[in-house]
């Protein structure tokens, strides 16, 4: 085989990886989506992802597949439990839960869950890098194996209009995000999903640090890209499904055991 021509093994065959568990009922799959939503906020708390009142992560629900499970509006990320979980329908009201929905939360995850119905989680946050590599209103270059995983998977939405209220602006985003993982959101933040919270989670940390290495790696000199070949090799092994659920599975083990809580 020469080297133009490299065999993409997956990953789950290499390393004899677990594959996202399955359920019997609907009530199982439900708690399930719920608590590994409320363990990401917990870590996105941990690496310093809150901002106020800004961001939301949701879990769509596995019965009324047109409502969605989102942090109440004004609640810190670090205090989430299950319990406080809300479920918001297609129009925006609160069917369960005491609290208030972040009317952004809705404009945008609503769009982005009617448009993909492969995407179970989506994740936003006013992250430090992920805000401030927004401002250039650039795509992520491939200059390392982690960034790879974006490669030509994600998208930019090249507009600011202010907070983002209307359902017609969630549409253009949820447009431009197309059938990518990822979009950044020019002078605003990152957005990211997957076909679980778990990998909605990680692939918005991992790219929270791909923008940090970027921003380093210019403000020292001139990063050297991954070629076209390696960065699309490099992203069909550790940009797959698979493996942003894999990847996230630490996290959770560690903040579920820090933070039993989060049960509650």
């Amino acid at each position: 085989m020469s080297k133009t021509q490299k065999m993409i093994v997956p990953p789950q065959q290499v390393f004899n990886l677990p594959t996202p568990p399955t359920f019997e009922t609907l009530e199982e799959e439900r708690l399930h989506r719920k608590q590994r939503l409320a363990a990401a906020f917990r870590l996105f708390s941990k690496c310093g992802f809150d901002e106020g009142v800004a961001g939301h992560i949701t879990a769509r629900d596995p019965e009324r597949t047109d409502h969605f499970w989102v942090n109440p509006f004004g609640m810190h990320f670090g205090q989430i439990r299950v319990s406080d979980l809300i479920l918001v329908n297609d129009k925006g009201e609160v069917v369960e839960g005491n609290l208030p929905v972040n009317v952004a939360a809705f404009a945008i995850h609503s769009s982005v869950h009617k448009a993909r119905p492969d995407v179970v989680g989506a994740a936003h946050a006013h992250s430090l890098y992920g805000k401030t590599w927004s401002s250039l209103g650039r795509l992520l270059d491939p200059i390392t194996q982690d960034a790879c995983a974006f490669y030509d998977d994600h998208a930019l939405f090249d507009d600011f209009t202010g907070v983002v209220y209307d359902q017609g602006e969630g549409r253009r985003i949820a447009d431009d995000l197309g059938g990518r993982k990822a979009i950044i959101l020019r002078n605003h933040g990152l957005l990211t999903v997957g076909q679980s919270v778990d990998e909605a989670a990680w692939w918005f940390i991992t790219m929270e640090r791909s923008c940090q290495a970027q921003l380093l790696a210019e403000a020292a000199g001139k990063p050297i890209k991954i070629d076209h070949e390696n960065a699309l090799l490099t992203q069909q092994q550790v940009g797959n499904n698979l493996a942003g659920w894999f990847q996230f599975q630490p996290l959770w083990a560690r903040i579920t055991r820090e933070q039993p809580d989060l049960f509650d």
